[in-house]
């Protein structure tokens, strides 16, 4: 079993801070890409960012130049920076990885179980 546990969430205002982490736990051989997503009321949920295992990233068009997505290999940690944030910004985010499990070999995707980022004056 492969769990992914986030932290980080909370309200802030516009123009705000908030960093987010989520640490991958359990049964873990390996650990390919890792991302964050989001999902705001009444909408999909959608791609934020996502780095491989190598650093390479990847972020959406609506996040690039203020959000910075790194992560701990040693820790089986992935961070969201999130800077100037914007009440559009306001959703559960949730992480993402590309896990393969040690003993079974089997490889998936698993997600945490979401925090919530609110932002609002």
């Amino acid at each position: 079993q492969v769990q992914l546990v986030e932290s980080g969430g909370g309200l802030v205002q516009p123009g705000g801070s908030l960093r987010l982490s989520c640490a991958a736990s359990g049964s873990i051989f390996s650990i390919y890409a890792m991302g964050w997503y989001r999902q705001a009321p009444g909408k999909q949920r959608e791609l934020v960012a996502v780095i491989t295992s190598g650093g390479s990233t990847n972020y959406a068009d609506s996040v690039k130049g203020r959000f910075t997505i790194s992560r701990d290999n040693a820790k089986n940690t992935v961070y969201l920076q999130m800077n100037s944030l914007k009440p559009e910004d306001t959703a559960v985010y949730y992480c993402n990885a590309d896990v393969l499990s040690r003993g079974t070999w089997y490889r998936g995707d698993y997600w945490g179980q979401g925090t919530q980022v609110t932002v609002s004056s």
